[in-house]
């Protein structure tokens, strides 16, 4: 999926040592003033067997991921992080996730500049030419993976017993 200059610098940047720390870059989005940016670095867990990352293991690589952004240098000025886990509407940005989260419900927003850009369904996966298949209830959808700005997965709040869609 496209990613500014800074973004992309920045996940080139963390990626290969990511892999050292035993963690993986799920998102990175700068925000806010040009002059102040902030950085928001999305981690887990690189082994996918293993839960969510807890909120000690995220303290523990801010460091890295700090001194890393540093030696990169990629803003004029200074820049606040946050690094932080996926959360619940984690972000879906590289083929490996599409195929990782089929199943789960998503959010979807393209890069179209005409006719409607937002979807959302139940993805079903992506194919090896890199384009994701997600199920929507006016039918298959098929959009390439570079075409897509981007891709959230779809909190699920209804719980059973509770009230709320089908639980009347």
């Amino acid at each position: 999926m496209p990613k500014d200059g800074a973004e992309k610098a920045v996940i080139d940047a963390l990626e290969p040592l990511a892999a050292t720390h035993g963690v993986d870059i799920v998102d990175v989005e700068v925000v806010g003033a040009t002059k102040n940016p902030t950085v928001r670095v999305r981690i887990d867990h690189a082994d996918e067997t293993a839960d969510t990352i807890s909120l000690d293991e995220v303290s523990e690589q801010t460091g890295w991921i700090s001194e890393a952004i540093d030696e990169l240098d990629p803003f004029p000025g200074s820049f606040m992080l946050e690094v932080s886990s996926p959360g619940l509407d984690r972000p879906l940005r590289r083929a490996h996730d599409f195929e990782r989260f089929a199943g789960e419900q998503v959010s979807l927003v393209t890069t179209a500049t005409e006719g409607r850009r937002r979807f959302s369904g139940k993805l079903v996966g992506i194919d090896a030419e890199g384009v994701v298949n997600i199920e929507t209830d006016e039918g298959e959808l098929l959009i390439p993976l570079d075409q897509i700005a981007k891709c959230v997965i779809k909190p699920d709040f209804d719980l059973p017993g509770k009230p709320g869609k089908g639980n009347h």
